[in-house]
């Protein structure tokens, strides 16, 4: 799940990001509202956690472009204001969700993985690809009615190849999938995911396309 953190205090965005960043979650991150819509326009994140101060323009005034945009891209906001006017203009402006500063981060995990449910139920609460069934409502999976204990990447891999089944997806749209800007990534960790899911899933249901990428068969 990749998300994108828009916010312009540093030390809490750097905060925000190794937090979510050992629950395993892609992070990145943009200080300004302009940039924020550059990425939304080039590289769209799954989920965008967006303070409303920002130094170039009003939070709400990005997610009204957001909204134009992209409709159906979840969004967080994140605001030091919180009175009930603040709250419902933030809403009826097309946030998914709302959290005032300052906030636990437990809470936060919590909001980010209802957002995370909603946008599997979008897509399709359940995806079945021969013996395989992974289900977005609660993020697992079975293997020929087996449950099977998947790492979060484990997980974020194969549903990225099993919502594109036909389709070759090649290592670096994967490694966007996984990791961060900047993350370091050894040259082999897509494959040694591969390799662990192929252990868990059956060594045929993961396809190598030499040269290219990885695809899931549609049946």
């Amino acid at each position: 799940m990749q998300i994108l953190l828009v916010e312009d205090d540093q030390p809490l965005a750097q905060g925000l990001k190794a937090a979510l960043g050992r629950q395993h979650y892609s992070v990145n991150h943009v200080d300004t509202g302009r940039a924020c819509l550059h990425v939304v326009e080039t590289e769209p994140p799954d989920i965008i956690i967006l303070d409303i101060g920002l130094p170039d323009m009003s939070g709400l005034k990005v997610l009204e472009s957001i909204r134009s945009r992209s409709p159906g891209l979840p969004v967080l906001l994140l605001t030091a204001r919180d009175t009930l006017h603040d709250k419902v203009t933030g809403l009826d402006s097309g946030a998914d969700d709302y959290l005032a500063k300052p906030f636990e981060m437990s809470e936060l995990l919590a909001r980010l993985r209802v957002l995370e449910r909603r946008l599997g139920s979008v897509k399709s609460t359940q995806i079945t690809i021969g013996p395989v069934v992974l289900d977005n409502s609660n993020q697992s999976v079975t293997c020929r009615g087996e449950p099977e204990e998947l790492t979060r990447r484990e997980y974020m891999l194969l549903k990225a190849l099993m919502e594109n089944a036909g389709r070759v997806m090649t290592r670096n749209t994967l490694e966007t999938k996984l990791y961060s800007w900047g993350e370091e990534i050894c040259s082999n960790t897509v494959e040694v995911h591969v390799h662990h899911l192929r252990k868990k899933l059956g060594t045929d249901f993961i396809r190598t396309v030499r040269g290219v990428g990885y695809k899931v068969n549609t049946t």
